[in-house]
């Protein structure tokens, strides 16, 4: 019998087992080497997941002790609801957690947050060559239509 994965609120303890875990998610969309993300971020994003103020937050899967996963997510106002959205900006699992119910458990996980925040959606974006996330997703949410457009500053 598998051990089960258990979806908890990150802790500061987990920053040796979450740092790789940021470090792979980055690494996948381009951010390493020398396009990696300065220190500096990394440390102010670690920090933000345990200041009250922030509205950013993380969530960790685990089995075993050990940490296999992460989603970070937080929430904003909207201009066509009172309740606030939720953002699902972050989500990766280890090499060896794919396909093994990670991913889905950590989405389920933050719209039990998002639930408890009383926001009445969370929504992500993924790069369009993302087709194994998008298997999953696919399964958990409905695709919007939406385009995302942006220019770097």
């Amino acid at each position: 019998m598998q051990a089960a994965i258990v979806v908890r609120p990150i802790v500061r303890d987990d920053r040796p087992q979450w740092e790789p875990l940021w470090d792979g998610y980055n690494a996948f969309y381009g951010r390493s080497g020398p396009t990696a993300l300065a220190p500096e971020i990394t440390q102010t994003t670690w920090e933000r997941f345990f200041d009250a103020y922030e509205p950013v937050h993380a969530l960790v899967a685990e089995c075993d002790n050990r940490v296999l996963g992460l989603a970070h997510y937080l929430f904003h106002r909207s201009t066509t609801a009172i309740a606030p959205s939720c953002y699902l900006q972050d989500l990766f699992t280890s090499e060896e957690a794919r396909g093994k119910g990670v991913g889905r458990a950590l989405i389920q996980g933050v719209y039990g947050e998002a639930a408890r925040a009383g926001a009445p959606r969370v929504y992500w974006q993924t790069h369009e060559t993302n087709a194994t996330a998008m298997r999953l997703y696919d399964q958990v949410a409905e695709r919007s239509g939406f385009l995302l457009y942006r220019k770097l500053l």
